[in-house]
Order: structure tokens, then C-alpha cells, then sequence
């Protein structure tokens, strides 16, 4: 049976990564799902080569940062299916590590305002849907740079916060039976990190620092959205789910 049967899902950030595989992966399990970036052309490319496999996909332009392109997506999944049961806050920007001092201010507001600010105006705006339904799930996609040091100041904030976002929304929402969880993704190759895990060294320093040796594939983070996602996590919220191989538990 397919896990996310008859549900309906907005992932923010699928042009590519792990936004594309949790946005397909979630149709392939019955998901009604609508995919959204800042990257059009990107995104139509392969929504459109996953609808001819059948799958069940609409995409749209969305700039995470942008209250009225939120209420637009929310509206559009709500035209397009009558419902809304999951957020999958996913979208987001790593500028490589960039520490306190050398970070100028511009930078600082704009890796806030993707990565924490962008999570918080799409929770605000789907919470009533979500509520509507029913209850569902909140995904938000952080980062082991959320709970450990040393990867850039307003990235590590960005993604602390966003941890703690999801606690606060787990708690208070918990009556309206909508759970709040995270995943903290540890070296993943996407789109967003390839230039960064491909650079001299990278390959020697990732063996000696995760337990595994490796990279991961985006579909090992989306296979973890689906649990969270899906009734079989129904009594899981406010939770952490860190996917790094161990990078953490050194």
C-alpha cells in the first residue's frame, strides 16, 4: 500500500537535490504534491518528465522569502486538490563557511530570510490549511550545522534557529494535530553542494570525519521525509532526525 495515499504535499526547494527527490518520491507513494522554486525552468523539466510517468506533480515559481508568493502557493495546492496535509520546508542557500567577522550584514539578512524566515512565513500560512485537514506534518529541512559548531555564523544560526522553530510549532500545535519535525541532512551531493564536496581535499576530509566515508544521496533524505510524513510517525514531533552517517555521533 502506498504510504502517502490520497494526501497532498507543497515542497519548496525541488529544482533539483533533495527537494526533487522528496517531491517525487512522495507522488510515487500516492502524494498529490506541489513543487515550488525560485528556478522555473529547472523545476518544469523533470515535473513534467515525472507526469509522464504518471505521476501526480504541478510545479510554480516561488521565492520563499515573499508573503504573497506564499499565500499563492497555498491557495494554488488548495485550488488544484482541495487540501493540504503536508509542508515540506526544504528550500535554502549555503554560501560555504563564512565566519562572524567576514560576514558582511547583507549576506547575513539573506541567508536568514531563505532559510529561517522563508520556513516561518510558509508555517504561518499553511497552518490554517493544514488545520483544515485535519492535522498534518510539517517538515523542516535544517542541517547538522543546527546542532553542532564551526559552519559559517548565519548559516549555523539560520539552521539552529529553524531547529528550534520546529520544537516550538511541535509543541504548540500538537492540540490541532499537526506534527513539527526536523531533518539535520550531514554531507548530501546536490545541486547546492557539488562545487563544495567536489573541491581538492574534500573527498580525504569527509572519510576522516564521517563514519561512513561518504556523501549521501538526496533520496537517503527524502526516504526520511516520507517517514515523517507519512501516519506511520504519528506519534513523533518535535523531533530530530539527523542524516549524516555519523558525522555527529563522533
Amino acid at each position: 500500500m502506498k504510504r502517502l495515499l490520497e494526501k497532498v504535499a507543497i515542497v519548496t526547494g525541488a529544482a533539483g537535490g533533495m527537494g526533487a527527490a522528496e517531491a517525487k518520491l512522495f507522488a510515487k507513494e500516492g502524494a498529490k504534491v506541489l513543487a515550488t522554486d525560485t528556478n522555473e525552468d529547472k523545476l518544469k523539466s523533470w515535473v513534467v518528465a515525472a507526469r509522464a510517468e504518471g505521476l501526480e506533480i504541478e510545479y510554480m515559481k516561488h521565492n520563499v522569502t515573499s508573503e504573497s508568493d506564499w499565500k499563492k502557493v497555498a491557495d494554488k495546492a488548495m485550488e488544484l486538490y482541495g487540501r493540504l496535509d503536508i509542508l515540506v520546508n526544504n528550500a535554502g542557500i549555503y554560501p560555504g563557511f563564512v565566519s562572524c567577522e567576514d560576514t558582511p550584514i547583507e549576506l547575513w539578512g539573506n541567508i536568514i530570510a531563505i532559510n529561517l524566515t522563508g520556513p516561518f512565513i510558509g508555517c504561518k500560512t499553511c497552518i490554517p490549511y493544514l488545520r483544515m485537514s485535519g492535522g498534518g506534518s510539517i517538515i523542516n529541512i535544517a542541517s547538522i550545522a543546527g546542532k553542532i559548531g564551526g559552519n559559517g555564523t548565519a548559516y549555523s544560526s539560520s539552521k539552529g534557529g529553524l531547529v528550534l522553530l520546529s520544537k516550538d510549532l511541535a509543541v504548540t500545535l500538537a492540540k490541532d494535530k499537526i506534527r513539527v519535525n526536523t531533518i539535520c541532512p550531514g554531507f548530501i551531493l546536490t545541486p547546492m553542494t557539488e562545487d563544495l564536496l567536489k573541491a581538492p581535499g574534500m573527498e580525504e576530509t569527509i572519510k576522516q570525519t564521517s563514519p561512513q566515508g561518504r556523501a549521501a544521496d538526496p533520496m537517503e533524505v527524502a526516504t526520511g521525509a516520507l517517514y515523517l510524513a507519512s501516519d506511520e510517525s504519528s506519534f513523533v514531533t518535535g523531533s530530530d532526525l539527523v542524516i549524516d552517517g555519523g558525522y555527529i555521533a563522533r
